[in-house]
């Protein structure tokens, strides 16, 4: 009777070294060929089970597997793992190399040289990961400006990095490349910025000499009663600008931005709304939509008691 093949738990899931395996006795050479296993990088296999394409974290998994001692998950790849996904569909893993360390180039790595302190790395479920705050530095200093925006809003949204912190951070590191444009994307970053494409937005107005947004505004009526909170507001001429995403057009989604839109309106605020199309390809649009509306309102004065408060 034949015998049935039983695979190893430690090999159940994540990905693994496969000489490391056949060492200790777990495979064979023979069967690391077979169809049961997916070869990720050279020497490191999973489970053609646990194998996703696009799962990123699969793909830390494996990098973490081959990165010499001092190296470390850097940019987005670190911000991934501590909860912001700003990563393309396909994208590589980033790790952070010190000068004097060498690594063999990969398709699947992107590799940044650059001088990285034992305090800069930090381990995350046993990968080792930039810290929060070098994470930011690094993402930060990187252009275009509008990325660097986004992935310091969306640290500073998740509690992840103290805008003081990042701050203290560069200050004795002025001479590294990229701090100009840091201390630009700090004047610039918001922590109440819920979203990616709510500080692209934001942005859009700011570039153009608008004056800055309030984010995430409460609305209350002259009675005190809550009509909703706005992505942007310009509490002084009562306009609202909303980033209308996807998740918008669900059914019961829909219905309650109905009935928001209804309510500001009724207490006689403007609501912009926009979409991707509008903040990607078109923001000239926004712009003179969002500046018609101030004009609007500074000729015709806004006088109707209507208070509001921002989520800080």
């Amino acid at each position: 009777m034949p015998r049935v093949s039983t695979m190893p738990r430690q090999l159940a899931f994540l990905p693994f070294v496969g000489s490391r395996a056949v060492a200790e006795g777990l495979l064979t050479k023979a069967m690391l060929r077979g169809p049961s296993w997916h070869r990720l990088l050279p020497d490191v296999y999973v489970h053609v089970d646990g194998y996703r394409e696009n799962d990123h974290r699969m793909w830390c998994d494996a990098a973490a597997l081959v990165l010499p001692p001092g190296a470390a998950i850097g940019g987005l790849s670190a911000a991934y793992l501590w909860g912001v996904d700003l990563l393309p569909r396909t994208g590589p893993v980033s790790v952070v190399l010190p000068e004097a360390v060498r690594l063999r180039p990969r398709p699947q790595l992107t590799v940044t040289r650059s001088t990285l302190s034992a305090q800069d790395v930090t381990t995350f479920a046993g990968l080792p990961v930039t810290t929060p705050v070098r994470t930011a530095f690094d993402l930060g200093r990187r252009p275009p400006r509008t990325s660097a925006v986004v992935a310091i809003d969306a640290l500073f949204n998740r509690r992840l990095v103290k805008p003081a912190a990042l701050s203290g951070y560069f200050v004795d590191r002025a001479g590294w490349p990229g701090v100009a444009l840091l201390r630009e994307v700090l004047s610039l970053a918001e922590p109440e910025s819920e979203s990616p494409m709510e500080t692209r937005l934001r942005l859009v107005l700011v570039d153009a000499d608008l004056p800055a947004p309030t984010p995430q505004y409460d609305v209350y009526d002259a009675q005190g009663r809550f009509l909703g909170r706005v992505d942007l507001a310009y509490p002084r001429w009562r306009i609202a600008l909303e980033y209308e995403g996807d998740h918008h057009r669900d059914r019961q989604h829909f219905r309650r931005d109905v009935a928001r839109l209804n309510a500001l309106r009724a207490a006689g605020w403007i609501v912009l709304r926009f979409t991707a199309d509008d903040v990607l390809r078109n923001p000239t649009q926004i712009t003179r939509l969002a500046s018609q509306a101030i004009r609007e309102r500074t000729l015709t004065g806004t006088r109707r008691s209507v208070t509001g408060t921002s989520a800080r």
